[in-house]
């Protein structure tokens, strides 16, 4: 009964926080600065989220070239910068890192490199 209780605590309060900024919106004009300084909200909480995923996957710093986490946001970056399309980015990353890991994995099962 607790869990419930607090569950919908948290409901309440977050749906509050929100409907007063809703509903308040339209009388609320903000600066051209600071609507152009929110456009670069996105992109850095993105960046926020993706970057320690992607060179802190053990919770160690791994800037190495075995790191297919690293391989497949870099293969990201080129294909976003290339072509400009989201879908192909997104399959292409995911297909280097997929590929990436498992040529890594076959490296170091092989008797001769282990």
């Amino acid at each position: 009964m607790t869990d419930w209780l607090l569950v919908a605590a948290m409901a309440l309060v977050t749906f509050s926080i929100r409907y007063v900024l809703l509903a308040f919106s339209g009388r609320i004009r903000l600066s051209p600065t600071l609507v152009r300084a929110l456009g670069y909200v996105p992109p850095v909480v993105l960046t926020a989220i993706v970057v320690p995923a992607v060179v802190l996957p053990a919770g160690d710093l791994w800037l190495g070239w075995q790191n297919a986490r690293l391989v497949g946001a870099i293969a990201s970056m080129v294909l976003a910068l290339w072509r400009k399309n989201l879908l192909l980015t997104i399959a292409g990353g995911m297909a280097v890192f997929w590929g990436w890991q498992w040529l890594m994995a076959w490296l170091v099962a092989q008797p001769f490199l282990g």
